[in-house]
């Protein structure tokens, strides 16, 4: 069996991101712009569901369903990424400075929703059989 190392780290990056959501939820809360109701709620169906993507990404059958859930909730986050540029957030005494949030935004943002959609679709998962000559 050959193992996919993209796959599984992007399992443990998405499992380790959702779990972190009910760990420390007061930095994802911050990060949640004040015009959303409900910053508790919004954080833990968040974390759920980047759990759940996280196990969904594994299976073959479930492969294009959990990239479309990934890409899907990343395109949702952006709002949280423009109100952290602005905000500049600091939480208790740390900031982050504003070029975090740019480098958040424009490029690893984008580089989480080519990765979720190679998985999902341009991943060989047809098996084509060897012939003998």
């Amino acid at each position: 069996m050959k193992l996919n190392y993209s796959k599984i780290l992007f399992f443990l990056f998405f499992f380790v991101a959702g779990i972190t959501h009910f760990f420390a939820p007061l930095v994802y809360m911050d990060m949640i712009p004040d015009y959303f109701p409900s910053k508790t709620i919004i954080n833990s169906i968040s974390g759920f569901l980047e759990i759940i993507i996280s196990i969904l990404i594994l299976p073959r059958q479930t492969r294009k369903f959990a990239a479309v859930l990934a890409i899907v909730l990343l395109l949702a986050y952006i709002p949280a990424h423009i109100w952290f540029i602005r905000k500049e957030p600091c939480f208790n005494t740390y900031c982050i400075p504003v070029w975090v949030g740019w480098v958040r935004l424009l490029l690893i943002h984008p580089l989480l929703i080519w990765w979720a959609y190679r998985l999902g679709f341009k991943t060989n998962t047809r098996h084509v059989p060897r012939t003998s000559v």
